[in-house]
């Protein structure tokens, strides 16, 4: 262990504020940068940093610390990122349960009419570039695993999620005949 690592907690077990400050000055641009290989954004990494320092502060984890300070504060920011990350990258589903309220509510609700939208998503599908159109009735209509897909189609998962992504941005404007195709 680094021995001013040592001195800096022994001064934080002691209740020194400045010893908390030589901490952060110590830390704060090496977890940035290591947060910044998670993140897609300083400001993103950051948070998680200061997150951390501050949950480190208020809740005293620092008493629990025998020796090692860097090892833990590493590994840490790397859980927290990618935490950070997966928050983000959640798919928020207000304006579905907005469509589906919609199409529940709606008492003109016909066979005619959902046999005419299904046709429409059919043929948005259709008219996808060959691969999005593949990966994507597999994901959904399939209802495989994005392994399983690249196994199928012999692809990286990569590759998979991109010609996914790709299938949805197309067929973001008629997200709603999505949501009928999956509740009929």
């Amino acid at each position: 262990m680094n021995l001013n690592d040592l001195k800096i907690l022994n001064k934080l077990k002691l209740g020194s504020s400045d010893a908390f400050k030589e901490l952060f000055d110590l830390y704060y641009i090496p977890l940035s940068t290591y947060a910044l290989k998670y993140c897609d954004s300083f400001s993103l990494a950051e948070d998680v940093v200061q997150d951390l320092f501050i949950k480190i502060w208020d809740k005293k984890l620092y008493m629990d610390f025998e020796e090692k300070i860097g090892p833990y504060l590493f590994k840490a920011v790397k859980n927290n990122s990618l935490q950070a990350i997966k928050k983000k990258s959640k798919y928020q589903f207000v304006e579905i349960e907005e469509q589906v309220n919609k199409l529940i509510i709606d008492e003109n609700l016909d066979i005619k009419y959902i046999e005419e939208e299904k046709k429409k998503l059919y043929e948005e599908i259709d008219a996808l570039p060959k691969k999005c159109k593949e990966v994507f009735k597999a994901i959904v209509l399939d209802n495989l695993k994005y392994k399983e897909v690249a196994s199928q189609f012999g692809i990286s998962v990569n590759t998979v999620k991109t010609h996914y992504s790709r299938a949805l941005k197309q067929l973001r404007n008629v997200t709603y005949l999505i949501i009928l195709l999956i509740l009929i």
